[in-house]
């Protein structure tokens, strides 16, 4: 769970109320765009999560936090409509938990600010334009970053210097737009 407490808290300071100032009086909205279904067993304790850590930073779903959510099923069809509906609210950030969720979103807005999580290459997949300054209106967290796969050899070598094989696995299509979602 920390690690769900640790996503949720960086959600949360894109909302913080010290961050908006004298707008702190108004009703903030949040889109939040999820690929699996509501009453998934991980779903629920996800949104949980994200609830909980905006209320610790003064954000009160009911006070002055209205949080509408979507469940795309991992249907590519479902996420872009309720991207749509989504946008049509006029949040004032949306939330992508995964890429099927972010994609149809930055195809659909470019003005909202989008924050995700659990994307797998922002840069390559041209989410971001760079990940130390993302650019336009994405920005988040990567649940994989390419450029470790070397720091990766480098442990297993340190850990097993006997090793002189190793063998990647890798299920292609798993990070494009419409896939459906791993269920870890």
């Amino acid at each position: 769970m920390k690690r769900r407490k640790f996503i949720a808290f960086a959600a949360a300071l894109t909302l913080t109320p010290s961050a908006v100032g004298a707008q702190q009086g108004r009703t903030r909205r949040v889109g939040v765009l999820m690929p699996w279904a509501k009453d998934d067993p991980e779903s629920q304790p996800r949104a949980e999560a994200l609830e909980g850590a905006l209320q610790e930073h003064g954000w009160i779903k009911g006070r002055n936090l209205h949080i509408e959510y979507r469940w795309a099923v991992g249907d590519g069809g479902k996420a872009d409509t309720f991207a749509q509906e989504l946008i049509d609210a006029a949040p004032d950030v949306l939330l992508a938990t995964a890429t099927q969720t972010l994609a149809p979103l930055q195809r659909k807005s470019r003005t909202i600010p989008i924050v995700f999580l659990n994307i797998t290459d922002p840069l390559g997949q041209g989410f971001v334009s760079s990940l130390s300054k993302p650019g336009g209106n994405i920005t988040g967290f990567s649940n994989y970053e390419f450029s470790m796969a070397g720091k990766w050899l480098e442990l297993l070598r340190e850990i097993a210097p006997a090793l002189t094989r190793v063998a990647v696995m890798q299920r292609p299509g798993r990070s494009i737009s419409g896939a459906s979602p791993s269920p870890i």
